[in-house]
């Protein structure tokens, strides 16, 4: 096996490092005493994200995007996982799922996505319905040519800084999308895990709502204590109506949609963690190598320095496993499985990395002056959005009994 980089991937490690310290790093304590990215310094990041051809890196290079192999894009994202959330997400990419667009929504939407014009949110969450997004209330009826909508979403990331929205909504009942991959969530960690053989269920269907469109209202979630400046937000749809064109992809086939969407967001989450999981490190290993007790650095001692090689150790294990799941969807082989590792393995990782770097820092881990502290309570998060520990453990468990017949 051949792990080394490609010139080219090499390439695209070395600029998106290099503008993530040049361009991000630098704001990092600003937005987490604003709990916001002020409008204007948005508006520079992603400019400068785009002039160096670093956004919408997802899409194919003939529909305007940067062209990447999941790979690369798996690559370039662990750099972004460097920063916070907030500004990263000024560089990241739209949602994949745009690219089922058709006709006119290929204009009005899809384009403007890429060229960084217009910016998306998806909502599927709902205050009864997480993992069981079957069990989502949110529906769309047909109103002649139109589609009227109902209901309320929450814990939808950046819906706030958002021109429109990719909504889930239940149109009718009955097995009309596969439901079998397993892989149906979103950022709130939900999941169409083990609907697959279940008839009559609720039908979900996707559209795309523009802000701004009467009968939806947008407001700012509870506080958070992780990512500050990322906001989830409350979407309340009453008598929305939208015109049929509004529909994207089939009618009943929402759960299709997403299963092209999620194994590559469950990476995203991964390598994000591996890159924050590098920065920790980094951190701690400073601090023990200079930091003294007894009349010599903490990392001398056993108790940190095996701490120290643990960390290390988990953390090679884990970029392991995202990058192999990364060379396998590059290769149209990764399965649920894969990826379900690499999110579940990583994400976890984080936690136990930040955990005990706040404890080889002691209590100046638990200071604001360093960033130890926001990186313990933003790894938090991370085993829970885009699909929490248990259902990826869940994925995992099944395909391992399917292949004994259970």
């Amino acid at each position: 096996m051949d792990f080394a980089l490609s010139d080219e991937q090499r390439a695209i490690v070395e600029t998106v490092r290099s503008f993530v310290r040049r361009e991000l790093v630098p704001h990092e304590d600003l937005v987490e005493r604003l709990d916001e990215v002020p409008d204007e310094l948005a508006r520079e990041i992603r400019g400068k994200a785009i002039a160096a051809g670093l956004y919408a890196a997802n899409f194919p290079a003939d529909l305007g995007g940067g062209g990447l192999d999941a790979l690369s894009l798996t690559l370039a994202e662990r750099e972004l996982g460097w920063t916070s959330y907030a500004l990263q997400a000024l560089v990241t990419r739209p949602s994949n799922i745009l690219q089922a667009c058709q006709g006119d929504q290929v204009q009005t939407y899809l384009f403007p996505a890429i060229r960084g014009e217009r910016h998306d949110c998806l909502a599927m969450t709902e205050p009864g319905a997480g993992s069981d997004v079957r069990s989502m209330t949110t529906r769309a009826r047909r109103a002649g040519s139109d589609w009227v909508i109902n209901g309320t979403k929450h814990f939808i990331s950046h819906a706030d800084t958002a021109d429109f929205v990719v909504l889930f909504a239940v149109t009718g009942t009955g097995q009309t999308g596969t439901g079998q991959t397993g892989t149906g969530q979103t950022a709130a960690g939900q999941t169409a895990a083990g609907q697959a053989g279940r008839g009559g269920r609720s039908a979900i269907s996707a559209f795309l709502v523009d802000h701004g469109t009467p009968g939806l209202a947008i407001r700012r979630g509870r506080p958070s204590v992780s990512h500050r400046g990322y906001h989830h937000c409350e979407l309340s749809f009453t008598d929305c109506r939208v015109p049929g064109s509004a529909l994207l992809g089939a009618e009943g086939r929402g759960f299709d949609l997403l299963s092209e969407w999620l194994g590559a967001s469950r990476l995203t989450v991964a390598a994000f963690s591996v890159g924050r999981a590098r920065r920790v490190l980094e951190l701690a290993v400073g601090w023990a190598a200079t930091r003294k007790q007894f009349g010599r650095p903490v990392g001398q001692f056993q108790g940190v320095g095996f701490s120290l090689a643990d960390m290390a150790t988990e953390l090679e294990a884990a970029e392991m496993l995202t990058l192999r799941a990364a060379w396998r969807l590059t290769q149209n082989q990764m399965s649920d499985t894969d990826a379900a590792m690499a999110k579940l393995y990583a994400s976890e990782m984080l936690g136990r990395l930040t955990d005990q770097a706040v404890q080889i820092f002691g209590g100046m881990g638990l200071m604001s002056d360093l960033p130890i502290e926001r990186f313990w309570r933003d790894a938090r998060v991370e085993r829970i959005w885009d699909g929490t520990s248990e259902i990826q453990r869940h994925i995992i468990s099944r395909s391992m009994l399917r292949e004994r017949g259970a």
